[in-house]
């Protein structure tokens, strides 16, 4: 599957409503739209994800305090909410959309719709091998609009849509688990609305020099809406899956999921299985176009199918790297929120700053110092950091241009807090489970540029006596190469530590490298303070 861009830049602009609809400003440039990069045009999707309150660590909602707990009544809310919403499913009856003419269709061979309609194979071998390509184009779309676009609308969402019209699972937002896929709907039918009747117009043509004309329904489809709206629905699929992953927790939601589930069209497969299939009709559209590229003989056809497919394959490769920057700003957006700058008095008690002059500093705070649109991180880590008198958990964040290290703090939450499914997937592990237990990482010391970082390896015969193993040491030297702080870390393996000590060695390397190639003459980013 998370759309999403490395070099984009995002504009945000986001009401304070919990559940406010709106059209959103954060958009991914789209093929065909004469817009700068990044200004998307998604609707509600990934853009009010991104800004939601409620993935903000800082914002729990307010819930009011009872002195006492109320078990047995809130056991007997959830088992009536509970048969309320089964009732309310045994009222559902699904559209049985199997009568579609192009149920009849998708299972048939171009060779079967030429028999029944008794049309002689007149066409020279060439151009029925075409033609058969064009058909298994045309024949596949049925399937996926049938199998499973269908379904997704039809069994999930309006079943959804009609139980939180009866007070049903209210809280559950519609476009954050199906994005744009009654667009996508819309566009999948014109597509083979428009396709079936050039065959049709075809098959019922008289004469040998009458020939299909696929190729106007392929421009039209494929230059217009087809592409675009996959990659809509394609941005917000990594968010969608994530966000289902969370209501599976809930005992409503799995009421809900395992009704639809079991419904004969879907045909055993599950929504997540189903949320995907945009993804892959997506990336077979260009191997489904070559094929009909490959068996044809006229030269202005094969430009065109050429164009096509190139214009789709340009599509997924921009899609892959709008996927790949909405996926990093979604990641830093979190790390903003886990990273504690504390103040210069209390990361060293050297410094006294009376409270009347505290609030100089307070607008030279590093706050804002993690943005996506300006460095990427590289690698990061737990790691052990030995102190005179003790050992420390650390967690270290290597970016492209400095290094951070971090102590971690753990605070367990009381059950009954706000929403712990909510964590960033592209997040580790270790700082998805920092996050649900609602901790911290507070910034130890100063960023430590990269062209100011030496990593040196420690021998275990001179530190094993401290009960170190696998250790290394980071130096951070100031421009006069005087060395200004010092952190003797361990890794849990060996090879953790050889990992962590070629990652910071290459990513100084690259830094230097960019550095002197760019020539600026301005000074080094993130400069040492201390000098």
């Amino acid at each position: 599957m998370g759309t999403v861009r490395s070099d984009l830049s995002v504009s945000l602009q986001h009401n304070s409503g919990l559940f406010q609809h709106r059209r959103s400003s954060v958009v991914v440039n789209l093929p065909g739209l004469e817009v700068f990069p990044g200004d998307l045009l998604v609707p509600d999707g990934v853009a009010s994800y991104l800004c939601h309150p409620a993935l903000l660590l800082n914002s729990e909602p307010k819930k009011p305090r009872w002195p006492f707990s109320k078990k047995g009544v809130q056991s007997k809310d959830k088992q009536k909410q509970a048969f309320d919403l089964e009732n309310c499913l045994s009222t559902i009856k699904i559209t049985d959309y199997s009568g579609n003419e192009f149920h009849s269709l998708k299972d048939k061979t171009w060779e079967e719709v030429l028999e029944r309609h008794e049309k002689l194979p007149s066409e020279p071998p060439d151009l029925r091998k075409q033609q058969e390509a064009v058909w298994e184009l045309f024949t596949s779309e049925c399937t996926y609009y049938l199998d499973h676009l269908l379904v997704l609308k039809m069994v999930f969402m309006n079943t959804l849509k009609y139980l939180q019209n009866y007070e049903c699972l209210l809280d559950v937002d519609i476009w954050r688990l199906f994005a744009n896929l009654e667009e996508l709907s819309q566009v999948s039918l014109g597509f083979l609305s428009c396709f079936f009747s050039t065959i049709k117009d075809y098959i019922n043509s008289s004469g040998s020099a009458s020939s299909m004309d696929f190729i106007s329904v392929l421009s039209k489809h494929f230059r217009g809406r087809l592409c675009q709206s996959h990659q809509i629905y394609c941005l917000n699929y990594t968010s969608a899956i994530f966000y289902l992953e969370s209501l599976r927790q809930r005992e409503d939601f799995g009421i809900y999921l395992k009704w639809c589930e079991k419904h004969d069209q879907c045909k055993r497969l599950h929504l997540s299985e189903l949320l995907v299939t945009p993804l892959h009709r997506l990336t077979r559209y260009p191997m489904l176009l070559k094929n009909i590229w490959k068996r044809s003989i006229d030269a202005k056809e094969k430009i065109t199918l050429y164009s096509l497919k190139e214009k789709v394959e340009k599509a997924i490769r921009d899609l892959e790297g709008k996927v790949k920057w909405l996926d990093n700003f979604q990641k830093f957006r979190y790390l903003q929120e886990i990273i504690v700058w504390p103040p210069l008095w209390d990361r060293d008690k050297r410094f006294f700053i009376p409270e009347c002059l505290k609030h100089i500093f307070k607008e030279h705070m590093a706050d804002n110092i993690l943005s996506p649109t300006n460095r990427h991180l590289l690698h990061e880590g737990k790691l052990t950091l030995a102190e005179s008198i003790r050992f420390l958990d650390v967690y270290l964040f290597l970016f492209d241009d400095f290094l951070l290290i971090t102590k971690t703090k753990h605070n367990k939450k009381k059950l009954g807090g706000s929403d712990i499914g909510l964590v960033c997937p592209s997040l580790t592990p270790e700082l998805q489970a920092m996050i649900k237990e609602g901790g911290s990482c507070t910034v130890l010391d100063q960023p430590i540029p990269l062209d100011r970082l030496v990593v040196k390896n420690i021998d275990p015969f001179h530190i094993s006596v401290f009960g170190l193993r696998n250790a290394f040491l980071l130096q951070h030297k100031n421009r006069y190469q005087q060395c200004i702080a010092a952190f003797l870390l361990q890794a849990q393996t060996e090879t953790a530590k050889k990992t962590w000590m070629a990652q910071i060695k290459r990513a100084t390397s690259c830094f230097m490298k960019r550095y002197e190639t760019k020539k600026s003459p301005f000074t080094l980013p993130a400069e040492s303070s201390e000098i």
